[in-house]
């Protein structure tokens, strides 16, 4: 293969170019990443070229130029053969984010085809197909002809990625973890949509989490990425748009696999928590409005018929039966733990980020991809965010199998002051 000057192409030259803050052709992505996945080209290398565009970032065109290359690394699915309109979600990830059990049943009630694809947690972040193997006997492993039968029959289906649905990302992203080369706007993109579009939804709604809970912290940055995002959807036909959503505390009021399962039918049932609650109706109501081609007033009507009238619920139900789980059977551990206040005042902020690590270090999460979790530990917090609270009263309970286990480190997790602050939206904006 040559570059554009028709010599052979080299690593080193790439690297060098990039390092220069030079665009790269699509030729030399492709190069790079054929190499990879080959194993002709190193781990050191690509690490270089990684940092490279760290610092350097990358143009629209190269941008779109990766995430064609990585698609093309594997297979996409066709749905055309699947009657109605099919639209994707997607959460860039934070502390108690279980809204795709609630989001993707809610629009499916409503008529619109949901073919989602999930991954695990790892690091404080929980995965939506960890919370779902709480569930006895929930099959997160569907084949890919179970996968289109599913959503053939039911217009919903969650299953985790097929082997070699994007395997280039997969491969990237375990060095990008490694090197310190995650929090890259333009490799977060790519490594996010190429997966969406292999899916290959008709239109995909993004939750972009912004805060200390999530992994990308202001506002401006979130913003920015979502743009990159939808730029890319739209350059390859699918209609994009993106809300960005608070991760400065969490969502809802449990942290944990199986608390979590049961707090998202808490929600389909018509109960739980507000924030929560209004979250999942926008993003399910932005669904329904561009899958359906109808002003989201209309949509959010929808989305609340469908949700009082339990067809929300039933759904979800029917994927469960179809997944071969039992509703009636959640792991939840049944030892807990107290955590008291220990002085008077409002909660005017929670440590997210060292919440989701507590959490994950009651063996909720994993440290690397290798760790077995425990679905049934967590915690649910049973004060929020600008609550009053009295000393002595119970701030959060503690599911545990370790009764022994020290509740400690939440002493600093929770800023607890005489005078109340401003509470921050839930939902700070949307991106089209």
């Amino acid at each position: 293969m040559y570059n554009d000057n028709g010599d052979d192409m080299n690593i080193v030259d790439i690297i060098n170019k990039k390092r220069e803050n030079q665009m790269l052709s699509y030729d030399e992505l492709a190069y790079v990443i054929d190499g990879y996945m080959s194993d002709d080209i190193k781990d050191y290398q690509v690490s270089s070229l990684l940092m490279a565009i760290c610092l350097n970032e990358m143009t629209s065109d190269e941008i779109n130029n990766l995430t064609s290359i990585m698609l093309k690394s594997g297979d996409t699915f066709d749905l055309s053969f699947i009657k109605g309109t099919k639209v994707d979600k997607h959460s860039t990830g934070g502390v108690g984010d279980k809204t795709t059990l609630v989001v993707a049943p809610l629009a499916s009630s409503c008529g619109l085809i949901i073919p989602k694809m999930s991954g695990r947690g790892l690091g404080h972040t929980g995965g939506t197909i960890d919370k779902l193997e709480s569930i006895k006997g929930f099959n997160v492993n569907l084949s890919n002809d179970e996968f289109l039968t599913q959503l053939n029959e039911i217009g919903l289906a969650i299953t985790t990625s097929s082997l070699n649905i994007v395997p280039a990302d997969k491969k990237l992203y375990a060095l990008r973890d490694v090197t310190g080369t995650v929090a890259s706007l333009p490799l977060i993109a790519s490594s996010i949509m190429s997966k969406k579009l292999a899916i290959n939804a008709d239109k995909i709604v993004l939750d972009v989490k912004m805060g200390n809970g999530a992994l990308i912290k202001t506002k401006d940055e979130a913003i920015e990425l979502a743009k990159i995002m939808i730029n890319i959807g739209n350059n390859f036909g699918k209609e994009t748009i993106a809300l960005i959503t608070n991760m400065n505390y969490p969502l809802g009021n449990s942290i944990g696999n199986g608390l979590e399962v049961r707090e998202a039918i808490e929600i389909l049932k018509g109960k739980g928590d507000n924030d929560f609650k209004q979250l999942c109706l926008a993003l399910a109501s932005y669904m329904v409005s561009i899958g359906k081609n109808i002003d989201i007033e209309q949509a959010r009507k929808e989305v609340e018929i469908n949700l009082d009238n339990g067809n929300a619920y039933n759904k979800f139900i029917s994927m469960v039966n179809h997944q071969h789980g039992d509703i009636n059977k959640i792991d939840i551990s049944d030892k807990t733990l107290n955590y008291k206040v220990q002085m008077n005042g409002y909660i005017n902020g929670i440590d997210t980020f060292a919440l989701g690590k507590y959490v994950m270090s009651l063996g909720a999460g994993r440290e690397t991809k290798e760790d077995i979790i425990d679905y049934g530990v967590g915690i649910v917090l049973q004060h929020k965010k600008g609550d009053y609270v009295k000393e002595g009263d119970i701030l959060a309970t503690v599911y545990v199998r370790d009764e022994n286990i020290s509740l400690e480190a939440l002493n600093n997790i929770f800023i607890i002051e005489e005078e109340q602050k401003e509470l921050e939206p839930i939902i700070y904006g949307v991106v089209k």
